[in-house]
């Protein structure tokens, strides 16, 4: 009987997991029955932008993190898939960093033309996924939303790819009740221009403070202070930029940090990261972490070693993406299609043990960079993924960390050289502090034909 497989998700990593079996489907594999449940009415996961914030049209928590004028905040040859490069999507080599708009087009291109739309279900969650000793199999059950139906069905293997960056993790402030002005986390962000001309106070030193507090500076808000917990991001900020420690308290609009410094603020903008949330699933599938390198129970950062009929993507704190999460597909289809044998819990557990002491003996980013980098190497060398330049992936990674320490406000004007294609990506028409329009029709103006005379 032919197995069926749930994928819970349709944004970057559960989209690199249907391409997975779309791959191994072109080769005359014969694959598994899939479906993929999604939420959203469209595929594409955090790129795929709403105005919604809170609860959607049917009352589902927002998973959009993502906000307008949002640019790439890494090169975009770090993350280009080894099997499908932007020069094939776009027809050109087009700038290093794109904005959201033309990510998401790049993301849905690989598999737009294919059978795998087929297999998704759109507006509809996952409410509940059990698991049957006796049976082996799981039980999902789901909610079309548009019908307003539940219903469940069995399926033999469940891929969890709904990502990690939807859920909030929203500290408390001693006078956060009181604050005359507005609070929010980054995930419910939207525009930049809604602070135009106020003091805004940014908590965190993720990406999303670095970016969110960028935007803010570039759409003309008056100031950006920015409070850390362990030290500051330290890059070379603007005039009316400033880093300070923690924030102690707040009455009114003032705003009181540790060591004494004080600022009044029109905006607290919480870029304090988020959790991992799986309301789906029960204890014994569920899995336990904070954000970092190497998660632990899960055989090569993918396979629950608990249950190895379950799978987990893109659990990691990143700096691949996308041709990670393809990597870690790739090698849970070929688990699920018995290509991979799976060894003893005991083997399993010990593994991941060795990778989070290699992990927590790490000291700094470029030590990172390569501890990830070495871990999708082996993951791409255990399947037909297509083998590319890893290496080189490091180095633009390690480059990359460079141009923000030289011009934290111009880094994205640099370009870099597709690890895919070897061609050399072109300069963008308009330095990023200057490029207001974030739309792929501004980014990728038509290329002017040669008039014929």
């Amino acid at each position: 009987m032919r197995k069926r497989v749930a994928v819970i998700g349709a944004g970057p990593s559960g989209l690199a997991q249907l391409r997975a079996f779309q791959s191994a489907q072109e080769k005359g594999a014969e694959i598994p029955e899939i479906v993929c449940f999604e939420k959203q009415d469209d595929w594409g996961g955090l790129w795929n932008y709403t105005w919604r914030t809170g609860l959607d049209e049917y009352g589902e928590p927002v998973h959009c993190s993502m906000y307008r004028y949002l640019w790439s905040n890494g090169p975009k040859e770090c993350l280009e898939f080894a099997d499908y490069t932007f020069e094939e999507h776009f027809g050109r080599a087009i700038p290093s960093y794109p904005p959201r708009e033309v990510l998401w087009d790049y993301i849905k291109g690989r598999v737009e033309k294919t059978v795998v739309r087929e297999w998704c279900r759109f507006r509809t969650p996952v409410r509940m996924v059990t698991f049957d000793e006796s049976t082996q199999k799981f039980t999902v059950t789901a909610h079309d939303l548009a019908r307003q139906k539940s219903y469940s069905e069995e399926f033999d293997h469940v891929v969890v790819a709904t990502g990690h960056f939807s859920t909030p993790n929203i500290p408390q402030f001693e006078g956060f009740k009181t604050f005359n002005g507005r609070i929010l986390h980054s995930h419910d962000f939207r525009d930049a221009m809604e602070f135009k001309d106020k003091d805004i106070l940014i908590i965190g030193t993720s990406y999303s403070a670095e970016d969110i507090g960028s935007q803010c500076w570039k759409y003309g808000c008056k100031s950006v202070t920015v409070s850390y917990r362990r030290k500051p991001m330290g890059y070379d900020w603007p005039d009316n930029w400033l880093e300070v420690p923690l924030l102690q308290k707040v009455e009114n609009k003032t705003c009181t940090f540790q060591g004494g410094t004080k600022k009044d603020v029109d905006a607290i903008i919480l870029c304090t990261g988020y959790l991992h949330h799986f309301p789906f699933l029960p204890d014994s599938l569920r899995l336990d972490t904070k954000n970092r390198l190497w998660p632990l129970d899960l055989y090569k950062g993918v396979v629950w070693e608990k249950n190895p009929n379950l799978f987990y993507l893109g659990m990691q704190d990143q700096y691949y993406t996308f041709n990670m999460f393809d990597a870690q597909a790739w090698f849970a289809r070929d688990v699920i299609m018995g290509r991979i044998e799976i060894p003893s819990y005991e083997k399993m557990e010990a593994n991941s043990l060795q990778w989070r002491q290699k992990e927590e003996a790490l000291e700094d980013a470029h030590q990172e960079i390569d501890f990830q980098g070495d871990y999708v190497k082996e993951l791409v060398a255990a399947t037909d993924y297509p083998t590319f330049d890893v290496d080189a992936v490091n180095e633009a990674f390690v480059e990359w960390k460079h141009h923000k320490h030289e011009d934290i406000m111009g880094f994205r004007d640099k370009s870099f050289r597709s690890i895919i294609t070897g061609n050399m990506q072109p300069e963008h028409h308009t330095p990023w502090v200057e490029a207001m329009d974030d739309s792929l029709q501004s980014y990728l103006p038509p290329i002017k034909q040669p008039v014929s005379i």
